[in-house]
């Protein structure tokens, strides 16, 4: 049944308070019915559209009438004869409904009494009669006319599965009317009293909680029987939504009722905890007002604290609030507001520590003993913000446990590889179901002070999405002008970590946010020379594996030779952390072999090391022979590390096209093609005919295919293949080259020089050309990884070529071969044609 069945059933009971006799009859019967179907309709009626409802013949309705034409309309009708036809709109957004816009059948009705209210609205109420057709319109203004003609209602047809139908829907109608609080109990009278089965499905179907198409299907349908098994689906599916929502208040009023027993339960716990002498949550506040009291916290954080207090004692113990204050409150008693370490100054023990966990890494270690020699003489400094930039392995993320060693304060390191929400640094605000502080904060509670040393581990892999940007909630959290508040959305109050000492680190720049790598003091960390690593290894990891696999000193040693020999063919990385998994691998089968009682030597050969790790070595970068025209080794830096990179160059037959492959990046294509450019402008320098430009297509390309590449160093080395390629001349024998071009032919200074120094050492090469401006880089780099290496510094392409380029010719020169003549020859036929 609808919401407004109320007004139906009370519209159903009024009369004419100046006549005894009602003007209609509420209940109609059988006899009623009969007598309206023998009742004479006019041929042409008023039409008035109805929005959103259809109305039923019997029916009584009340409607309120507020367009122009529908007031007409009723005035007119009832100082005439009062009956009209009622038809229902299609759609009820149209405001001004024409004869296509409504249905083609509708009811006939006798207007029972207009009412003016209050608010200046008319409401009739209406009784349908009969249901009729429109034929044609005859009229459309001042409204709309048209011409009817009446549809006879289908009988019962008497048997006992029509009087079963008709009877389940009376009975159905009357156990919904129960179950509705809407529907008074009286309408159980109404629909008892209806002996017409007709009366009883419009009335019925007039109630139901149906749209006015469902409706108007309904009243369209001619059969009686089809029409009740309509009504009767529509009534079975709301007595069944009925009892599910009985079922749903009652559920929620045995929740009451439980909460309710609760509550007068804790109230009798609470007074026989004081009658024990336990604590109460009175008491339990009590208690956290006297811890706040000793915190060494501002006025602001004491404030808000105290109120959230205040709160907590005006909300019930049970109630879910309680908890979320309880957590808030305790969390900011946790906090280690103004708590600092105290730590240790001492220089030498701190140098000596740094030394003893990690090898070289000079100027991080400066920087850290000369931040310590400021808090020594000043007694107070804000911390330094660093970055740790490197390859892989080299010791930068467990650099941040040794510093904090050496300075005597707590460690924190958090990761933030693959971190995307940015509520994961600055937290959820309380209000929601299961809010959390930001992991900032949370470290900060986890090491008890304020000033530790926070590792910021990967922060060039920080990912970016639509829950926010991480990277630009670092901005306030490494600036050493804005973390002195520090705002987490969860503790909403502001937290200083001016006093932490933030160490980022990271294997690349180019994916570190600008502005955020503007608040970092950048520390370079390059990789390590084959003799480092062997001193690594047993200074460092050949120790910490001894250990780790509870192996004694006699029985786990590496000779140097052995080590160098694991470093050189099953390693290739500018870090160690490849060689301390080897040396594991050694480590457990001595292991192993110690445990089985096997007989073992103190010293691992490299004859036991091979057989160990077997076969799968590193297959190595080497410097191939200067042989072939156009192959040059060139420098790359690397995630992992610098690489040696050839260039390969190949000419045939075609009309100067440039071919790049190896799968390249947009910066590496456009390195060659600058080569190209300018090694054509400049042909005549190396004797090239320029006819060869237009009469060979070119290939460039870089091996191993699969590994994406890209960025500006190679193109020294692309243009000098071009060049040996087009001269036919080779190449300087151990010769590698990195560096950028222009147009012009200058040539630009790259980065990852010590790295490309490392690995042009580890390929064989003797002889390197960098740009000049590249010297500064030679000069910092220790005198132990230049050894064995000549440098040549270079300012323009021209130096490049004059230093790489032999003048002797490789041994398959290609014989140049032109489909047009040359300039000289060209100008020479045009000379000799007569006027």
């Amino acid at each position: 049944m609808t919401k407004d069945q109320d007004s139906l059933f009370f519209a159903a009971n009024i009369h004419d308070d100046d006549n005894e006799n009602p003007e209609f009859i509420a209940l109609m019967s059988q006899e009623e019915e009969d007598e309206i179907s023998k009742e004479l309709a006019p041929e042409v009626l008023p039409i008035l559209p109805l929005r959103n409802t259809v109305l039923f013949p019997g029916v009584v309705f009340p409607i309120t009438v507020g367009r122009d034409k529908s007031i007409k309309l009723i005035r007119d009708a009832y100082k005439g004869d009062k009956t009209i036809g009622v038809v229902a709109q299609r759609d009820p957004e149209v405001e001004d409904p024409g004869y296509n816009d409504l249905y083609n059948i509708g009811t006939v009705a006798y207007i029972i009494k207009m009412l003016r209210m209050p608010d200046g609205n008319t409401t009739v109420i209406i009784q349908g009669k009969r249901k009729f057709q429109m034929n044609e319109v005859v009229q459309e203004s001042p409204y709309l006319k048209a011409r009817v003609s009446i549809i006879a209602e289908g009988k019962s047809k008497g048997n006992k599965e029509a009087k079963a139908l008709i009877d389940s829907v009376r009975d159905l109608a009357m156990k919904i009317v129960d179950l509705s609080p809407n529907i008074p109990s009286e309408a159980n009278l109404v629909v008892k009293n209806i002996d017409s089965p007709n009366f009883l499905i419009n009335f019925v179907s007039s109630n139901l909680n149906v749209g006015p198409i469902e409706k108007q299907e309904i009243l369209e349908m001619l059969s009686l029987q089809k029409k009740a098994e309509l009504v009767l689906g529509h009534l079975i599916r709301e007595f069944q939504m009925l009892e599910l929502k009985n079922q749903i208040q009652s559920k929620v009023k045995v929740d009451i009722d439980k909460q309710q027993r609760e509550y007068f339960l804790h109230q009798q716990i609470r007074a026989i905890q004081e009658e024990l002498g336990q604590e109460s949550p009175e008491r339990e506040i009590e208690l956290l007002r006297a811890k706040g009291e000793k915190k060494k916290w501002d006025a602001k954080v004491s404030k808000a604290f105290n109120k959230e207090l205040d709160k907590l004692m005006r909300i019930n113990p049970v109630s879910p609030d309680y908890s979320v204050s309880l957590n808030y409150v305790e969390l900011l008693l946790e906090l280690p507001w103004g708590e600092y370490s105290k730590g240790h100054f001492n220089l030498k023990k701190a140098e000596k520590i740094l030394d003893a966990d990690h090898f070289g890494l000079e100027k991080v270690k400066e920087r850290i003993l000369e931040y310590l020699a400021v808090i020594q003489l000043k007694g107070d400094m804000k911390s330094p913000i660093l970055c740790l930039f490197g390859p892989p392995g080299v010791g930068k993320t467990s650099l941040g446990r040794s510093v904090a060693k050496a300075t005597g304060r707590e460690y924190i390191r958090m990761s933030l590889g693959g971190l995307h929400d940015e509520a994961e640094l600055r937290g959820h605000r309380k209000t929601y179901i299961g809010a959390m502080p930001g992991r900032v904060i949370q470290n900060i509670k986890k090491a008890g002070t304020s000033n530790p040393i926070f590792v910021l581990d990967e922060i060039d892999k920080i990912g970016n999405d639509f829950r926010g940007d991480p990277s630009s909630a670092l901005l306030e959290i490494l600036d050493p002008e804005q973390n002195n508040n520090f705002h987490d959305n969860y503790v909403d109050l502001d937290y200083d970590l001016s006093r932490v000492m933030f160490i980022a680190t990271a294997n690349r720049l180019d994916t570190i946010q600008p502005a955020l790598l503007d608040r970092m003091e950048i520390i370079e960390i390059n990789g390590y020379t084959a003799e480092e690593k062997v001193q690594i290894a047993k200074k460092y990891l050949i120790p910490k594996q001894r250990k780790e696999h509870g192996l004694k000193n006699n029985q786990f040693k590496i000779a140097d030779n052995t080590v160098e020999k694991i470093i050189d063919e099953y390693t290739r990385e500018s870090g160690v952390r490849g060689l301390e998994k080897k040396i594991a691998s050694l480590a457990r089968r001595r292991a192993k072999d110690v445990v089985a009682g096997n007989p073992v030597e103190a010293i691992i050969t490299t004859d036991e090391m091979n057989l160990i790790l077997g076969n799968q070595k590193v297959e190595k970068d080497v410097y191939q022979d200067n042989q072939h025209a156009g192959v040059v080794t060139g420098l790359a830096w690397t995630s992992v590390g610098g690489e040696i990179l050839f260039v390969e160059s190949s000419l045939t037959k075609g009309k100067g096209k440039l071919t790049l492959t190896g799968q390249l990046g947009d910066v590496m294509k456009e390195s060659a093609m600058t080569a190209t450019t300018f090694l054509k402008a400049h042909c005549r320098y190396l004797d090239i005919d320029h006819r060869v430009f237009d009469n060979y297509d070119i290939h460039i390309h870089f091996p191993a295919g699969a590994v994406p590449k890209d960025g500006p160093s190679a193109g020294i080395t692309i243009l000098t293949s071009l060049a040996s390629l087009f001269t036919q001349r080779k190449v300087k024998s151990h010769l590698a080259m990195t560096g950028e071009i222009t147009l012009r032919g200058k040539v630009l200074p790259v980065g990852g020089i010590k790295e490309k120094i490392l690995a042009a050492k580890r390929a064989g090469i003797r002889e390197l050309i960098l740009c000049e401006s590249n010297r500064k880089d030679i000069e910092d780099i220790l005198p132990s990884y230049l050894t064995d290496l000549t440098f040549h510094y270079v300012k323009n392409m021209l130096e490049v070529l004059d230093i790489a380029l032999l003048p002797e010719l490789v041994t398959d020169a290609l014989t140049w071969e032109f489909s047009e003549p040359s300039r000289a020859e060209y100008s020479e036929q045009m000379v000799s044609v007569p006027d």
